[in-house]
């Protein structure tokens, strides 16, 4: 006996419907060039558009898809970088769905090693690492990024301590001049943040340019008061703390700085590719956190416009 196919079947209501597919599957598996690759922890969302004369998607080829690609990235002579193994995942979806449009995101958790700051002992850190990639008749659109923890030390409380040490100062017979060399000199206290930056830049159809996620953290990281470091000894957290507290940032400051990092290190990038950069800080003398965020196509942040592109209005426009 035949079983039909009832997610080929027409619906009952024949209206289209912009996004179908799975979410949250999650994987283990390596990101990377043979013999320097990594181990990934990712979770895999997958849709395709659905036509009015389809009833539904056919969600097992969503995962049979993720398999089979995955098998090439570990088994393959070569591997993909997230945004290109969301490209890979999107196209195949695409032709196995029969479907005009696929979009698929990946989030992946993996480590890096670097040296805490003085010492040099050496300190594992984890990174997420964002691909998405959409496939369509004109091609297909990437977007890679990273999100990195690192410090920010509040300016404008860092003012108020300084003005309340410039008047003791001024009590207590200094001069002037004084003040100024003493207030230069000695770090001024403020209240500092743990803060996640993330960065995501869009590559439109047809753009050849390939972009190191590496090159995306330095970016990320350097927008902040400082680098953190799950290990450290003592030397580095003094050294950790006093650059923090000399690169006193909001989390405004750290999205304009990963703005201009981004310009300035992308400058080859045409204007209809997109860029988002976005600050989340943990307060400490508040409950609350702060966010921050700006985004749009490299054309509009160059020329300033008023008017953006949202990274949904990005991908739909594929």
């Amino acid at each position: 006996m035949e079983i039909p196919d009832v997610q080929a079947s027409a619906p009952t209501v024949r209206v289209s419907l912009s996004r179908v597919g799975v979410t949250n599957v999650e994987k283990v598996t390596r990101i990377g060039p043979r013999g320097a690759e990594q181990l990934y922890h990712a979770s895999l969302d997958c849709f395709v558009d659905l036509g009015p004369e389809q009833k539904g998607a056919h969600m097992s080829r969503f995962d049979e898809v993720i398999n089979d690609v995955i098998g090439k990235v570990i088994l393959g002579p070569g591997g993909f970088k997230a945004e290109q193994m969301a490209q890979q995942i999107a196209v195949e979806v695409r032709e196995r769905q029969n479907a005009l449009r696929a979009e698929v995101t990946i989030t992946a958790r993996y480590p890096e090693h670097k040296p805490a700051p003085v010492s040099g002992i050496a300190t594992q850190e984890i990174y997420t690492l964002l691909g998405t990639a959409v496939a369509s008749p004109r091609g297909t659109r990437r977007i890679v990024g990273v999100t990195a923890q690192g410090m920010t030390a509040d300016p404008r409380a860092q003012r108020l301590v300084a003005g309340r040490s410039r008047e003791r100062l001024a009590a207590d017979g200094f001069s002037e001049d004084q003040i100024a060399l003493i207030l230069e000199d000695v770090p001024i206290a403020t209240h500092d943040q743990r803060g996640f930056g993330t960065l995501q830049l869009g590559l439109p159809e047809g753009c050849e340019i390939e972009v190191d996620a590496t090159e995306l953290l330095a970016i990320v990281e350097d927008s902040m008061s400082s680098e953190i470091y799950e290990l450290m000894k003592r030397s580095d957290e003094g050294v950790v703390v006093e650059k923090a507290t000399r690169r006193p940032r909001s989390a405004e400051d750290c999205v304009r700085e990963a703005i201009r990092g981004t310009l300035e290190h992308f400058g080859a990038l045409g204007d209809d590719a997109f860029v988002s950069a976005r600050q989340e800080n943990l307060e400490t003398i508040h409950q609350h956190g702060v966010l921050a965020e700006c985004y749009g196509l490299l054309g509009e942040l160059r020329g300033d416009l008023a008017h953006r592109t949202t990274m949904r209005g990005w991908l739909s426009a594929a």
